[in-house]
């Protein structure tokens, strides 16, 4: 089980709630997966966990749009059957992750938006929330500091120091398969409607055995234009090491459009690749051997 939790300039002040987080989702995953679980269920638990801590940009917590609104974002994807669920825009949903992996299993559609994802999931056991819920002080406050600065004006709008908190998973179960998961509430003061990478197929998030199950945190537009996790698993179905694909995957995002972010990814033999071109990354992977969280990693 490999989680990340954003790839910005995590502030030393929140070092230690960004390290909690990770640590607990990728330990949460990896239970349901000694357990027996499946790669979906264990992407799913990690996610929620980081949904559930205010820490991350998902979930409760997440970034507020020029409108004050709460809109998140999702994704899941299976390797073994390149079945994926995908929700864009929601706002009465506190987990989204949970109505992605509705729309995989029970849904012939991948994609839903907005008030349609929401009445899918009320429709399939997915409890809907007032969008007030989601909102705390803190993004309440964040999003008028940005307004009285002029936030869109600004030349690093998106840029490596602005917080960027998506959160990600991928596992590998006892059955050989491999799943990768990405939830986010986009960009602070963003235009209401928009979605980024996290919750489109290929973009943010992808998954397939033959190849590797990928997830991407940081600003999202450039990640898009390059389908970025779907151009990274392709190096590794060409025989590149999973670490070897992360780094040139951030140096080709770096290189055509001058983005940035992180990157995770596992392959079905359970080798791993992390790597981001931010000064920080959050990120854990708990195995059958080890236990490691990191918030910086070197090659």
């Amino acid at each position: 089980m490999l989680v990340h939790g954003g790839a910005w300039a995590i502030p030393d002040e929140v070092v230690e709630a960004h390290l909690n987080g990770v640590c607990a989702a990728a330990a949460a995953g990896f239970d349901l997966l000694e357990a027996g679980g499946s790669c979906l269920d264990g992407v799913e638990a990690a996610v929620v966990t980081m949904e559930d801590d205010e820490a991350f940009d998902a979930g409760r917590g997440s970034f507020l749009n020029m409108d004050g609104r709460v809109q998140l974002d999702a994704c899941m994807m299976d390797g073994a059957t390149l079945r994926a669920g995908g929700v864009g825009c929601v706002e009465r949903i506190r987990n989204p992750i949970r109505a992605a992996k509705k729309i995989l299993t029970d849904s012939p559609h991948v994609y839903f938006v907005g008030e349609g994802a929401e009445r899918f999931a009320e429709e399939h056991g997915i409890g809907l929330c007032a969008n007030s819920d989601l909102i705390i002080p803190r993004e309440i406050e964040r999003l008028r500091e940005a307004k009285q600065q002029g936030y869109l004006k600004m030349p690093d709008e998106f840029g490596p120091m602005r917080s960027h908190d998506t959160v990600g998973a991928v596992a590998l179960d006892r059955e050989g398969n491999i799943a990768a998961a990405t939830s986010t509430g986009g960009t602070l003061n963003k235009a209401p409607g928009r979605v980024g990478d996290s919750s489109l197929i290929g973009c943010g998030c992808y998954a397939d055995n033959l190849s590797a199950a990928v997830s991407t945190t940081g600003w999202g537009e450039p990640m898009m234009k390059l389908v970025l996790s779907k151009w990274t698993a392709d190096r590794v179905e060409q025989g590149l090491f999973p670490q070897d694909a992360a780094q040139r995957a951030l140096y080709y995002l770096k290189s055509r459009l001058n983005g940035h972010g992180g990157i995770i990814l596992l392959d079905r033999r359970g080798r791993i690749g992390i790597a981001h071109n931010t000064p920080r990354m959050a990120w854990a992977m708990h195995s059958a051997d080890s236990i490691s969280c990191g918030i910086k990693f070197e090659a």
